[in-house]
């Protein structure tokens, strides 16, 4: 008797048993193939244009008729793009993200999300399973590297979302001294320039790094108020007297023992009653939700040697081991990011 109708017999109908999700999951790597294909040959901005038969879509993107036929299709059942009888359209999320005409346009993060230095640590992960880490020179949390300046160009246009949604949580009409941890392409302390005509800026990351920053600040008009301060950052001396320190994304490389040592460096850096601002993925004590924060564990496994997704009880227990108080945590939907905030005692 098959499995569906055993349970029939029990009063409750259930669907067998499936491979259906083992290959979904075995083909994934396709699916990533095909986007970044698809916007390495401005594929999206194409369609965008009206392009939307396939001659015509071969012939803008210098493909064969075949190979822009089987993308575009693929695309189609991805979710990526529409078919309307033999012509081809945009989704909304496409338009609006994958578009090269769009203002919101985030194709550039294939640069760092695909990049070899993040996707070659997969090729074995049972091996980095079995050793708890990546070789110590493939942990892209240790010295200055190449990678980090195609993070800030490609991934800027992305987290400008997130710093908006950031600034609005510790938004400030007041003079204010803010020190921008590991800015990248800084666009958590330009948000803050851009809303506060006050707000003088110190951003630290590595020198190479840091030219991004300078370009996105330039670009915002807000370069007259950015200080650079180039460096390692568990290194390079902070000064003091700052009334916020934001710090995104950069927590998560580390093991707790260096948290601990960066959060005691803040505390210093900070003028009485000066704020922290940490934004990260944050886990549930459940270490498996929310989804999208939950799973970038495999990121930090498979890429530095004591990176984790802490959860919101731990941030709570660290910056309280470091003298800081008043914690609060505020989800930035429809980000996947948490702002975490506390104040200096």
């Amino acid at each position: 008797m098959s499995t569906a109708l055993l349970n029939e017999t029990k009063g409750a109908v259930t669907a067998p048993p499936s491979p259906a999700r083992f290959f979904q999951v075995m083909h994934a790597y396709q699916q990533t193939a095909a986007l970044k294909a698809a916007i390495e040959l401005d594929l999206f901005t194409a369609i965008g244009e009206g392009l939307g038969s396939v001659a015509l879509l071969a012939k803008r993107i210098k493909a064969s008729e075949r190979g822009t036929r089987a993308l575009c299709d693929f695309l189609v059942v991805m979710g990526f793009v529409t078919k309307a009888g033999e012509f081809y359209g945009l989704t909304p999320d496409s338009s609006f993200f994958l578009d090269k005409n769009s203002q919101a346009y985030i194709g550039g993060a294939t640069r760092f999300l695909a990049s070899p230095d993040i996707t070659s640590a997969y090729n074995n992960f049972a091996d980095i399973v079995r050793s708890g880490g990546p070789r110590p020179n493939a942990d892209i949390g240790s010295g200055e590297r190449l990678v980090w300046v195609d993070f800030a160009r490609g991934m800027g246009p992305m987290s400008r979302v997130v710093a908006e949604l950031t600034e609005r949580v510790i938004h400030s009409t007041s003079e204010v001294k803010v020190l921008d941890l590991a800015a990248s392409h800084g666009m958590y302390g330009i948000a803050v320039a851009r809303h506060n005509p006050k707000a003088r800026i110190v951003a630290a990351d590595w020198p190479s790094v840091l030219a991004v920053a300078k370009e996105n600040a330039e670009r915002a008009g807000v370069a007259d108020r950015l200080t650079l301060l180039p460096g390692d950052l568990l290194k390079v001396p902070f000064g003091t007297g700052f009334d916020v320190v934001l710090i995104p994304n950069l927590l998560h490389m580390w093991d707790r023992a260096t948290i601990n040592v960066m959060l005691k460096k803040i505390h210093g850096a900070l003028a009485p009653n000066g704020r922290i601002v940490i934004v990260e993925f944050v886990a549930n004590d459940d270490r498996v939700s929310p989804a999208g924060a939950a799973s970038f564990i495999m990121n930090m496994v498979a890429n530095t040697a004591g990176g984790n997704v802490y959860t919101s009880s731990e941030y709570r227990e660290m910056l309280a081991e470091s003298g800081f108080t008043g914690f609060q945590a505020t989800p930035l939907p429809p980000a996947e990011h948490t702002a975490i905030v506390a104040v200096r005692r």
